[in-house]
């Protein structure tokens, strides 16, 4: 395994530096070792990648991410999850801990971590914010950071209760890492399945009205406000929502937030008749919501792109539409809709799409040397082809589980090559 790799000839693209150019990397002994202009490395390597043509950037993170172990392994397990994840681009993804058992102790968040799960990219915990993600007690959250997890969330069971949530906000706060709320009053949504609107009426389901997410979105923008934590709006899919977020921002609220691809690629009319493989949790939205996203992932108000990478399955997702369950896969998928649908039919700079996938994330969850390919920073690399138009099939994903809305989409935009720590993660061809 070479200790040493020189991506020449790319164009770099690094936010957190302020570099959009042609530069070459070093990479040695899982480190960025150099950055030069074209030509001018003074370095040599083990092996040379000729990235001409392509966007070097620095590794994408995905903060949403289920990879179903323990407990779940016939849906995906770490190392499928994570293989699919380096075909994205993906060099870091964060575990959501709604797992059987949940994640809600040191104990399984170093397992997570162990190399034994054969991850093939970095695996970072997020803890359950209470015990069983019940909402009735709060984890040791101080344990949970010692073991490694970046954050604590009750995702898919949103934590409803006033001063349970402040509480979960005062004591992340002082460990300095966010809480992460699946932004949803149940009490609203309770047998509801899709978007309240004309689809949902056409086909019988009950509807999800958006002031399920928005009313808990601003409750807890409240309370961060109070207690000055980080608080984190996970997959905002409402122009309501992101209004909240917006006034929050400036009104100076320690508040960020990720939109998936799936909530700026399709609108709630895309279920047609009843394709569970466009179920998901919070639902697809109106024309309306989605136009608003895409403003907001143009304008800077929304910080990341996060998959919400969700296996089923297929007999899973093979039934009525109000039994199948929510969720599809998307770490594949996320970076052609990105350049398909915010860079070619939106005209967001690449710049801002690598800020979405990786700087941002890393600034999110405190990845401290990620997210950048300073000097110094780990050696965790994206290249991908901007130009590039393919065509997704589910059936060739490397995820356990084929549950894609996107099955057939072509796109444009794909992944060349994934390095972490300095390692090939996803094939390339080098030159000695």
């Amino acid at each position: 395994m070479a200790k040493s790799l020189t991506i020449r000839g790319g164009r770099l693209i690094d936010p957190a530096q302020k570099l959009d150019g042609a530069y070459d990397l070093l990479l040695k002994d899982g480190h960025v070792a150099e950055v030069a202009a074209a030509g001018k490395l003074r370095g040599k390597a083990d092996q040379n990648f000729d990235a001409r043509g392509m966007i070097v950037a620095p590794g994408f993170i995905d903060i949403h991410v289920h990879l179903r172990e323990p407990g779940q392994s016939h849906k995906e397990t770490i190392a499928t999850g994570t293989m699919a994840a380096a075909a994205g681009g993906f060099t870091s993804v964060c575990a959501m801990p709604n797992t059987s058992p949940v994640n809600d102790s040191a104990d399984l968040t170093r397992w997570l971590q162990d190399p034994a799960r054969g991850a093939h990219v970095n695996v970072f915990p997020i803890g359950a914010a209470t015990v069983g993600s019940k909402g009735a007690q709060l984890t040791d959250f101080a344990a949970l950071r010692k073991a490694g997890a970046v954050a604590i969330t009750d995702d898919g069971k949103p934590i409803l209760a006033d001063e349970m949530m402040r509480t979960a906000l005062l004591g992340a706060g002082k460990l300095g890492i966010p809480v992460i709320q699946h932004a949803e009053d149940t009490r609203m949504t309770a047998g509801a399945s899709m978007n309240a609107g004309p689809t949902a009426f056409r086909l019988g389901l009950r509807g999800w009205r958006v002031e399920a997410e928005a009313e808990i979105v601003e409750r807890d923008i409240r309370l961060a406000a109070e207690t000055k934590a980080h608080y984190h709006v996970a997959h905002l899919s409402t122009a309501a929502a992101l209004k909240a977020v917006r006034r929050a921002k400036r009104d100076r609220v320690r508040v960020t937030c990720e939109v998936t691809p799936h909530h700026f690629a399709l609108i709630d009319e895309d279920v047609g008749d009843y394709n569970t493989n466009l179920k998901m949790n919070p639902p697809l939205r109106s024309r309306f919501d989605r136009e608003a996203l895409l403003a907001g992932l143009a304008d800077g108000s929304i910080d990341c792109v996060a998959t919400d990478h969700a296996p089923h399955a297929a007999n899973e997702k093979n039934q009525e539409f109000d039994h199948a369950p929510f969720g599809i896969t998307g770490l594949e998928t996320a970076l052609g809709l990105c350049i398909s649908i915010l860079n070619v039919r939106h005209k967001v700079p690449l710049a801002r799409i690598v800020e979405l996938l990786s700087t941002n994330p890393a600034r999110v969850v405190g990845l401290a040397g990620r997210g950048t390919l300073a000097r110094g920073s780990h050696a965790d690399v994206a290249i991908f082809d901007p130009r590039k138009k393919w065509t997704y099939r589910a059936t060739d994903s490397h995820s356990k589980s084929k549950n894609s809305p996107f099955d057939g989409w072509q796109l444009q935009g794909k992944v060349v090559a994934t390095v972490v720590g300095g390692v090939v993660k996803f094939p390339l061809r080098t030159t000695s």
